[in-house]
């Protein structure tokens, strides 16, 4: 599967995931990723950047909200258009278009930091989207990205429950598979019966490397691991959301 055919998936994904985040439903995005990813941000006021996959442009505006200077871009046209209305909407000066990591539109050299946020693992090719991103930046700019983790969202992997429905533990299958396409239908757990009922899943295709092909790829594109988190929900988050209360079992994202 190249990037084309992947963009048809995500503008097939896109009008249902914007519609359900935005009413409150991705909570792993919300309520635990990006607050991390925020907290791990170096200062972005007055620097220029851009947002690798940017989705329908929650986090983007985010960013922008810091005092960045942003460009974001994703391979779905129809998730840039809903990122475009937010942003003018919230008056915020970011460039959006609809691009292919892969093949960045920009000069070498032209921003000061790049970021992706969930969306590196979802690409075919993660070594030239590597490339392209330290292309575009400048020496001694950084890249920060978060992904979900590869040790613990193998697709056929799954929690262990007692006998009372509680998630006990979490049993690993396929790690070292190399899952390269296979589409995963799946939609956010918070959402209401009825609405999961009612929408249809979103088909989510996945490109999967184990956590040293991970490192490894961002060494061999000419990085320098500075920093690595692995979030995980707060006391908090545990209690508001019933199914979180046992999820600090294991990581989902880093």
């Amino acid at each position: 599967m190249n990037s084309t055919e992947a963009g048809k998936y995500w503008d097939a994904n896109a009008d249902n995931w914007t519609k359900l985040s935005r009413m409150g439903y991705d909570v792993w995005r919300d309520y635990v990723n990006t607050p991390a990813f925020i907290d791990m941000l170096p200062d972005v006021m007055g620097l220029k950047g851009v947002d690798v996959g940017c989705g329908e442009g929650s986090n983007t505006r985010k960013f922008a909200g810091l005092g960045a200077d942003l460009t974001a871009f994703d391979i779905s046209s129809k998730f840039i258009r809903y990122a475009r209305d937010e942003a003018q909407v919230n008056d915020l000066p970011i460039h959006h278009l609809s691009a292919s990591a892969v093949s960045m539109p920009f000069k070498p050299a032209s921003f000061d930091f790049a970021v992706a946020t969930m969306s590196m693992m979802d690409m075919p090719n993660h070594e030239e989207a590597s490339k392209e991103i330290r292309r575009v930046l400048k020496p001694g700019g950084f890249f920060q990205f978060s992904i979900v983790h590869p040790c613990f969202v193998a697709i056929r992997s799954e929690f262990e429950t007692g006998g009372d429905g509680r998630r006990t533990g979490f049993i690993v299958r396929g790690y070292f598979d190399n899952v390269q396409g296979e589409i995963e239908e799946w939609t956010f757990t918070r959402a209401p019966e009825d609405l999961r009922r009612d929408i249809p899943a979103f088909k989510v295709p996945r490109f999967d490397r184990i956590l040293s092909s991970w490192l490894n790829l961002i060494l061999d594109s000419g990085f320098m691991l500075e920093r690595f988190d692995e979030p995980r929900p707060s006391e908090d988050v545990r209690h508001k959301f019933d199914q979180y209360t046992d999820d600090g079992l294991i990581p989902f994202s880093f």
